[in-house]
């Protein structure tokens, strides 16, 4: 029996964190011949070369290096790219996870020339489709064979917009079972060592920042940093910054909120103010995201990850597409408005957190059961 050949698409650190399991599990399974592509959709390559270390995800098979670009034309260069690709190594199926431009742009090259496509966590809606991201879903999961969710709520919104039964698995979260295995090694990370916060002396919180939404709108990102600096009174906030967003706070002069830059080869946070952090590697920010006393963001991810941590979460957006997070875990929309952030934030710090608990099949074998399905249905 031949093999069945895999490419697995990675764009964004996002991705990363997902396909690694995956691609763990796949490798255990001689059914399976597996290729990594990398788009080059995120180009920091020091960034990329951490994650892939820390992750220990292979090196990529082919890495196309498309770079940055509108989402128009960064979408049309990779599959222009990966076209060739695809004819070259005729894959019995294209693997894409999440919902940035490379998981768009490779799909609808699989899906034009005749390749099935798997989706791993497909249905997920915000229902706001002023955010890039959720066209990508909406049209990824039109073209999808195989739709593999993370919540009941993503069955639901596949089956109205008229996704067969058939076709939806319901198997899990891969993000959770990275930290399942990576839990322990965050443990040991240096980070917080390095910036003053080893002996738990005193809390902190965590930010991330980087929606367009939020970061390219004066007025919104004024909001948020202000509120955010209030908090910072009672407790340091640490940031790592995404590159973008510490270009943003120098077009719109915010210096004046923050309290230091600080990268993570060794400062020391203080007892109050918001530090902006060099960007940070997965075991990094993991030791950091556990330790912290709440976190602020408007990441998805983030609020994945907090709902099974059991931190406190407050998402800087009026929307989620993970409202599992929000129904059963430790999330909380927040929106921009200053006194809303000020007036949330201090409840969960004075201990009027939320009770929460972890959703069904987040439980560190997601990655098992998509590969046990995709070897079941392609054999």
């Amino acid at each position: 029996m031949s093999q069945i050949k895999i490419i697995n698409v990675v764009g964004a650190r996002p991705n990363f964190i997902k396909i690694a399991p995956l691609m763990e599990e796949i490798k255990k399974d001689k059914s399976f011949k597996s290729l990594l592509v990398h788009t080059g959709q995120h180009y920091d390559l020091a960034m990329s070369k951490l994650f892939f270390k820390d992750l220990e995800i292979p090196e990529p098979d082919i890495n196309l290096g498309v770079g940055s670009g509108s989402h128009s034309y960064q979408t049309a260069k990779i599959m222009m790219k990966f076209e060739k690709v695809v004819n070259l190594l005729n894959p019995s199926l294209v693997l894409v996870v999440g919902d940035v431009n490379s998981t768009l742009a490779c799909s609808l090259v699989a899906a034009k020339l005749g390749v099935k496509i798997a989706h791993v966590e497909a249905g997920l809606r915000s229902f706001d489709r002023s955010m890039p991201e959720e066209i990508n879903r909406v049209l990824v999961d039109s073209l999808a064979d195989f739709l593999f969710i993370t919540e009941r709520d993503a069955r639901d919104n596949l089956k109205k917009e008229g996704i067969p039964s058939s076709k939806i698995y319901f198997v899990g979260n891969v993000m959770i079972d990275t930290l399942f295995k990576y839990r322990r090694d965050a443990g040991k990370a240096l980070i917080k060592k390095k910036l003053g916060l080893e002996s738990n002396s005193f809390p902190y919180a965590l930010l991330t920042l980087h929606r367009p939404s939020n970061v390219d709108d004066r007025f919104k990102f004024y909001e948020i940093l202000d509120a955010l600096k209030k908090i910072s009174e009672s407790l340091p906030i640490i940031f790592p910054s995404h590159p973008r967003t510490k270009k943003q706070i120098q077009v719109f002069g915010f210096q004046k909120f923050f309290d230091g830059y600080f990268s993570s080869r060794g400062n020391r946070i203080g007892k109050k103010g918001i530090y902006l952090v060099s960007p940070l590697g997965y075991l990094n920010f993991l030791s950091l995201l556990e330790g912290a006393k709440i976190v602020f963001t408007d990441s998805g991810g983030i609020q994945e990850e907090t709902t099974f941590l059991g931190v406190p979460c407050l998402t800087l957006r009026e929307n989620t597409e993970r409202p599992i997070t929000v129904n059963e875990g430790s999330n909380q929309l927040v929106g921009t408005e200053k006194e809303k952030i000020i007036k949330t934030a201090f409840k969960v710090l004075d201990g009027g957190e939320k009770r929460f608990r972890i959703p069904k099949f987040w439980d560190g074998k997601a990655s098992r059961r998509i590969v046990s399905i995709l070897k079941d249905k392609l054999s």
